[in-house]
């Protein structure tokens, strides 16, 4: 078998029912999307693998050109089951080229794979399960009302976590954890997803306070750049800390931070660490460890699919994230993941070959404004 071709069909998305504000750190303001990009790669025996480029809200001019122009002349001709030859040749550029766009070759590889073999992704990784329980991840909501009104809706639907990504102002980041918490009870386990908001001293002064309220963990308190301060703020807290999203140098950047005992679990997804392949291994070294490897969005709706499939191979991950609002990062399948969580809160194993989900093809089709080859 042999790759024969890779294209890249760009689509307008429709308009969202809701106006989404975008986070301060990103630059503020109003989400504005921008074109939807599907790639495909074909094979000289029919079959086909796909995968969604770039985030819920678009695609970069940037990642485009590289998944065409850098990294297509490079498959032709290759055996698309060479999965793992493919990745490492395509990670010895990571300076040049973007992880995101290392990701979606390998995601759409696998996809590959699964349907040549007749079976889901997470059979030929080695599943471990059949179903993984959910968590609830909020937006930036205006009030500490609507983060409440928010996780006692999905504690009353069944799902079993609700985690906040909260306004980053250390103070009133205290207030809203603890209006969350005095809502809910103890019926569902809280996280706190700071975003790398916090100064040292900031970020001490949360963590004793969601310490006290049982939140389940601490994500991201400080920048990833800030190895030395994880190692003392994880050495003064025992609420668990998980670090970090955003790690330059995927798999390999994590050996320093379970050396110094930086954090309790690894953090990651099959965007930001660079495909299928690297999050497995990343999830197996902290399973070395002792450690749970939390598996996070990843950005678009077909790579959450892709993580799904991770979470089923794999024993140490504890919730699989289900980012809110769904309208917005659901887009361009039939039938979402958020319709297929039962009244447990678990969301079952995909059980179709390859990424086993059907893209909305119809749908897209109706909005298509070109094509890259």
């Amino acid at each position: 078998m042999k790759i024969t071709d890779l294209l890249v069909t760009l689509h307008e998305r429709e308009p969202l029912r809701d106006t989404y504000p975008v986070p301060v750190q990103a630059g503020g303001g109003l989400l504005r999307l921008q074109p939807f990009a599907v790639m495909t790669i074909e094979t000289d025996e029919g079959v086909q693998g796909h995968a969604f480029l770039g985030s819920s809200v678009g695609v970069s001019e940037t990642l485009l050109s590289q998944v065409v122009k850098l990294i297509k002349p490079g498959l032709i001709g290759r055996n698309p089951l060479d999965i793992g030859a493919i990745w490492q040749s395509l990670w010895k550029r990571n300076r040049t080229l973007e992880t995101q766009a290392i990701g979606a070759i390998d995601v759409a590889l696998w996809d590959i794979a699964g349907k040549v073999a007749n079976l889901p992704i997470h059979r030929l990784l080695g599943t471990c399960r059949d179903r993984v329980p959910v968590y609830a991840s909020s937006w930036l909501l205006p009030r500490h009302e609507d983060y409440v009104e928010e996780a006692l809706y999905y504690r009353d639907l069944g799902w079993k976590a609700y985690k906040i990504h909260p306004r980053f102002i250390a103070k009133d980041d205290i207030k809203l954890c603890a209006a969350v918490r005095q809502a809910v009870g103890d019926e569902m386990d809280l996280m706190l997803d700071a975003a790398w908001s916090y100064s040292y001293e900031e970020a001490l002064r949360v963590g004793m306070v969601i310490e006290d309220l049982s939140y389940f963990w601490y994500e991201d308190p400080l920048a990833e750049t800030d190895l030395y301060g994880y190692v003392k703020l994880r050495q003064k807290l025992n609420v668990p800390i998980l670090a970090t999203e955003y790690l330059p140098g995927s798999m390999y950047a994590y050996a320093e931070w379970i050396r110094q005992q930086a954090t309790d679990m690894l953090r990651g997804d099959v965007a930001l660490k660079g495909g299928i392949t690297p999050l497995v291994k990343i999830a197996h070294l902290a399973e070395a460890f002792h450690m749970k490897c939390e598996l996070h969005d990843a950005f678009n709706s077909l790579n959450n699919v892709a993580g799904l499939h991770v979470a089923m191979a794999i024993p140490n991950c504890e919730y699989f994230e289900m980012l809110l609002p769904f309208e917005l990062h659901e887009y361009g399948l039939l039938e979402p993941l958020s319709a297929q969580v039962d009244k447990e809160g678990y969301l079952p194993a995909p059980t179709g070959p390859g990424l086993g989900c059907a893209i909305d093809w119809e749908r897209l089709n109706r909005n298509k404004v070109g094509e890259m080859r």
